[in-house]
Parts: C-alpha cells; sequence; structure tokens
C-alpha cells in the first residue's frame, strides 16, 4: 500500500476525516445522512490525552466543516465531549471498537445495500458470511459475523458488535442495520467496508444460485499468511502528533 505522509495537525486530521465521510456516498457505500466515520486523535495535554474525532449527528456530509466534528474522550466513563454539536448517534460502537482494536485508527459504519440487506436474514444473522470467498480474510477472521439485533445508539448495540468481533476480526454486520469495520489508518478502514459490501453482493448472489462451497479453516489460514506481507502499511496519521486546533 501506498504512504502518505504523517498528518500534523487536528485541522488535517479533521480534514481527512471529512474526505472520508464524502467519499462514504460517493462509493456508492451509503446514502443521505446515514452511516459514520471515526478517527483515532489522541490530544498532548495530559488533561484531554487519548481520544477520537467523529461525524456529528443529522448534518450531511457535504456541509461539514472541519469545526463540526466532535472529539470524544477514549478511557473515560462517561467520556467527554469537545465540539459545538452533538457526536453521531453510534459514537459508542467507534469508542469501543477502538479500545478493543488499539491497532486501529479508523471506523466506517455504513448501511450499504447488500450488507444491509444481508444483515436481515435469519441465516445471516445466525452464521455470518462464511469463507465461500477467500477475501473473507481481509476482515481478519474466517467469516465475517452478523452482531445480534439492538436499537441504533444504544449500549446493548456496541455490547452487540463486540461479542461478533472475536479474536481479531475488524469488521462485522450488524443485525437489520449495516456494517462496521476498523483499520489501520482511514484507506484501509474504508477499503475494508467496501470489500464487505462485494462480499455481501457476492454472497447474496450465490445463496439465491443455492448456496456456495466453503473453504476450510486449513486454506483460510493459508490465505492469512499470505495476507501478511500485505497488512503492513505505514500509518497515515501518527495519532496525537501534535494535538491541537491550529
Amino acid at each position: 500500500m501506498k504512504s502518505t505522509p504523517s498528518m500534523l495537525s487536528e485541522v488535517q486530521a479533521r480534514q481527512a476525516l471529512i474526505g472520508q465521510a464524502l467519499s462514504l456516498n460517493r462509493l456508492g457505500i451509503n446514502h443521505g445522512k446515514s452511516g459514520n466515520v471515526s478517527l483515532r486523535w489522541d490530544r498532548s495535554n495530559k488533561v484531554q490525552g487519548e481520544g477520537l474525532l467523529i461525524t456529528p449527528s443529522g448534518l450531511a456530509y457535504e456541509n461539514l466543516e472541519p469545526q463540526d466534528l466532535v472529539w470524544i474522550s477514549l478511557q473515560d466513563d462517561p467520556p467527554r465531549f469537545d465540539g459545538d454539536l452533538k457526536a453521531s448517534s453510534e459514537w459508542r460502537m467507534h469508542r469501543d471498537l477502538l479500545r478493543a482494536r488499539p491497532e486501529c485508527r479508523a471506523v466506517v459504519h455504513t448501511h450499504s445495500l447488500y450488507a444491509s440487506a444481508l444483515s436481515c436474514m435469519p441465516k445471516v444473522q445466525q452464521e455470518g458470511i462464511p469463507a465461500f470467498h477467500y477475501m473473507v480474510a481481509t476482515s481478519h477472521a474466517n467469516r465475517i459475523a452478523c452482531a445480534r439485533y439492538a436499537r441504533f445508539g444504544s449500549e446493548d448495540l456496541s455490547q452487540a458488535m463486540l461479542e461478533a468481533l472475536q479474536a481479531h476480526a475488524r469488521a462485522c454486520l450488524l443485525a437489520h442495520h449495516g456494517v462496521i469495520a476498523a483499520g489501520e489508518d482511514l484507506a484501509s478502514a474504508l477499503a475494508l467496508a467496501q470489500e464487505v459490501e462485494a462480499l455481501a453482493m457476492m454472497y447474496s448472489q450465490c445463496l439465491a444460485l443455492g448456496g456456495p462451497a466453503i473453504l476450510s479453516e486449513q486454506a483460510m489460514q493459508a490465505v492469512h499468511q499470505a495476507f501478511v506481507g500485505y497488512r503492513n502499511p505505514a500509518p497515515e496519521i501518527q495519532a496525537g502528533t501534535t494535538g491541537h486546533l491550529t
């Protein structure tokens, strides 16, 4: 993966996050005001410290300005919020996923068409998207699980997500809802969300044709090993390098 320069200020981080949000609809994996994106951003001062930046609630992405994003402390319970607007209703999922995956810096949540449709199917709710295609391994797991249903924005939904993201998995479906994915940087989180949607589309076609054959655990393990060399991109963002708005 091509490396990109590290960001030097929180303003740049905010601008990059807006660019990420705008790309969701442009790429066809989201629509309207649904979905949300976040970025790990640690502030250098000890009072604020570890945190994340997230898109606000109810504001169209094309109208976002850097100052509209909300900073949330990562480890505090309850968390501290810094922003003039209300954070996305799904901030709990973003915070808890970044807590659970310290190696990840970004999270993307979308209501992409095929992933959302599959999340409503009883078979997929029970089994997830199995290893019908080797690219399922891009999720860092042998299947893309589906979290049980819980109301949007609730603590229960965040807990359901964590239950589905067992071991090292970085993506899951959310029953009757959509998909969430995490990555080492903005680009990899977005790429994983796109890949889950592509896999959901393929799996939907396979189910319509009678159901696919499933790769063995041994075959998937070989894929994971082959992917190792592709999973070490240079970080897009060095979290907390400056810590202030400039």
